[in-house]
C-alpha cells in the first residue's frame, strides 16, 4: 500500500510538468525602446501566468532577423500557441510556415502579420477607429467646419513605420476625416506631403520624426514669429514626441504651440499634455487587449473558436488572389482619447498609471 501511494504522489508531482509543456506560450514583441511594447509584454506574461499557462516572452530589439530567430526557438521549445506583435507584417511568412506544420496556432497581436495561413486570430484595436478619432479631434479644436478657405488651418502629417499594416488604418482614418478640408481648401499643407509613403516614420521612430520635423521647419520656415503652423497630424506617441522637440527647439511655447494628436498615451505624452506641448493621446488599455489574448488562447487549447467581433476587414493577403481573400478573425478592443481634461479619471483612477509616474 505504502509503495502504491509514493507511486501514486511521485505521478502526481510530474503530472505539472507535463502540462506545463503542454501550455507553454511564446510571445514575441518588437521592442524594448518604446513604453508601450513593455506594458503590451509584462501586461500579456502577467495575465498568461495566471491563467496557468507557461509564458516565454522575448523582445527583438526592433531587429527582423532577431525576431524570426527569437520565433523558431519557441517553435523549437514546443510553444503550443504563438503571440506575435510582428517588426514588420511581411517578414515572417518562412518562419510560420514552421509553426504551422507543427501545428503550433498563432495569434497576431496589434499588428497583423502578411503572407501567411498560419494566423489563426487577430487581437488589436479598432485601428480605424483610432485614426478616425484623431481626425475628429483636429476637426473640433481647429473649428474646422465652420472655417472656409479664406481662412485656412496649417497643418503637416506624420504617421509611423511603412512595413506596419496599422499605418494603413490609423492614417487611412484620419486621412477620410481631414481630407475633404485638404480639398476645399479649409486646411493647407504647406510641404504637399500629404501620402502615406511621404509621411511615413521608419520604425516609428522619435529621433527620424525630429529629424523630418526639422527639415520641414526648416523649409517652410515654421515658426512662432514666421510661418504659422496651426497643427501636426501624429499617428503615434512616439512621432508626436520628436515632432514636440523640433518645435521646443523651433522657439515654441505652450502658449504657441500647434495642436499635436498621438497615440498610446506613453508616459513622456501625457507629461507633455501636462506641460502644453501635446493636445491629445488615443489610449489604448493594453490590459483589455492581453485579456483578450488569453481567451484566445484558452479556446485553442481546447478546440474551440475563439471570442471575435469582425470577420471582414484584416484580409492578410495569404493567397495572393483576391477571390479567395483569407481573412484573419479577429477582435478589436475599443479606444478612446485622452486629454488634459480627462486623463486623471482615464489612466490614473482606472489604475493604468500612478500620479508619480507623471511627476517625477
Amino acid at each position: 500500500m505504502k509503495k502504491l501511494v509514493v507511486v501514486l504522489m511521485a505521478a502526481l508531482m510530474i503530472m505539472p510538468m507535463f502540462a506545463a509543456k503542454k501550455t507553454k506560450v511564446g510571445v514575441s514583441m518588437p521592442t524594448k525602446d518604446l513604453q508601450r511594447w513593455n506594458q503590451d509584454g509584462s501586461n500579456m506574461k502577467a495575465q498568461l501566468e495566471k491563467a496557468g499557462y507557461t509564458v516565454d516572452l522575448q523582445y527583438a530589439a526592433n531587429d527582423i532577423p532577431t525576431q524570426i530567430s527569437q520565433i523558431e526557438n519557441m517553435i523549437t521549445s514546443k510553444c503550443s500557441v504563438l503571440v506575435i506583435a510582428c517588426i514588420d507584417g511581411n517578414s515572417l511568412s518562412g518562419v510560420l510556415e514552421q509553426a504551422r506544420k507543427k501545428k503550433i496556432k498563432v495569434i497576431a497581436y496589434d499588428r497583423l502579420i502578411m503572407d501567411t495561413k498560419a494566423v489563426s486570430y487577430y487581437a488589436t484595436f479598432d485601428n480605424y477607429k483610432v485614426g478616425t478619432l484623431q481626425g475628429d479631434y483636429l476637426v473640433d479644436k481647429l473649428g474646422l467646419k465652420t472655417r472656409t478657405a479664406d481662412d485656412p488651418v496649417y497643418m503637416e502629417f506624420f504617421t509611423g513605420d511603412p512595413g506596419d499594416n496599422n499605418i494603413n488604418f490609423f492614417f487611412g482614418g484620419a486621412m477620410d476625416v481631414l481630407t475633404p478640408y485638404l480639398k476645399s481648401g479649409v486646411i493647407v499643407c504647406p510641404s504637399g506631403q500629404t501620402e502615406k509613403a511621404q509621411c511615413a516614420t521608419l520604425n516609428w521612430s522619435t529621433e527620424e520624426a525630429q529629424k523630418r520635423m526639422e527639415n520641414l521647419i526648416t523649409s517652410n520656415k515654421y515658426g512662432p514669429k514666421a510661418t504659422k503652423l496651426d497643427a501636426v497630424y501624429c499617428s503615434n506617441d512616439s512621432t508626436a514626441n520628436g515632432v514636440t522637440n523640433a518645435l521646443l527647439d523651433a522657439g515654441y511655447t505652450p502658449d504657441n504651440f500647434p495642436i499635436i494628436t498621438g497615440q498610446d498615451c506613453d508616459i513622456v505624452a501625457v507629461k507633455n499634455m501636462l506641460k502644453g506641448t501635446q493636445s491629445m493621446s488615443i489610449f489604448k488599455d493594453t490590459r483589455t487587449l492581453a485579456s483578450k489574448v488569453v481567451e484566445m488562447v484558452d479556446a485553442l487549447m481546447k478546440g474551440k473558436k475563439a471570442p471575435v467581433n469582425d470577420t471582414t476587414t484584416y484580409n492578410n493577403n495569404s493567397t495572393k488572389d483576391p477571390k479567395k481573400d483569407y481573412i484573419v478573425p479577429s477582435f478589436l478592443c475599443d479606444p478612446v482619447f485622452g486629454d488634459i481634461n480627462n486623463y486623471k479619471a482615464l489612466l490614473i483612477d482606472s489604475g493604468y498609471y500612478k500620479m508619480d509616474d507623471l511627476t517625477k
